[in-house]
C-alpha cells in the first residue's frame, strides 16, 4: 500500500503525509527519487534531499487537503498511465 502513495508523490509531484520509524509525529514527503528499495525524498522543512529504505516508513497516506483525484490534474484529452 505504501508503494501506490510513493508512486501517486513521484508522478504529479504532489505531498504526502507518512509516519517515518523513528520520528514521533507525521510529515509531509514529495517523494523525487524511487529505486529498488530506496526512496529519495525532500521535505517541506528540510529541502536537501533524503534517501531512506521502505521498510523506514509506517504509514502514509494523502497530505491535508489532497483526495488524491488525479482527473482534477489532467489536460483534456492527455490520458494517465
Amino acid at each position: 500500500m505504501l508503494e501506490r502513495f510513493f508512486r501517486y508523490s513521484l508522478q504529479h509531484n504532489k505531498p504526502i503525509r507518512v509516519w517515518l520509524e523513528g520520528e514521533k509525529k507525521y510529515q509531509n514527503i514529495t517523494v523525487i527519487l524511487m529505486e529498488g528499495e530506496t526512496v529519495g525524498f525532500l521535505t517541506a522543512r528540510k529541502k536537501t534531499p533524503q534517501m531512506r529504505q521502505k521498510t523506514a516508513f509506517l504509514a502514509a497516506s494523502y497530505a491535508r487537503g489532497d483526495d488524491g483525484d488525479t482527473l482534477k490534474y489532467q489536460n483534456e484529452g492527455e490520458t494517465i498511465g
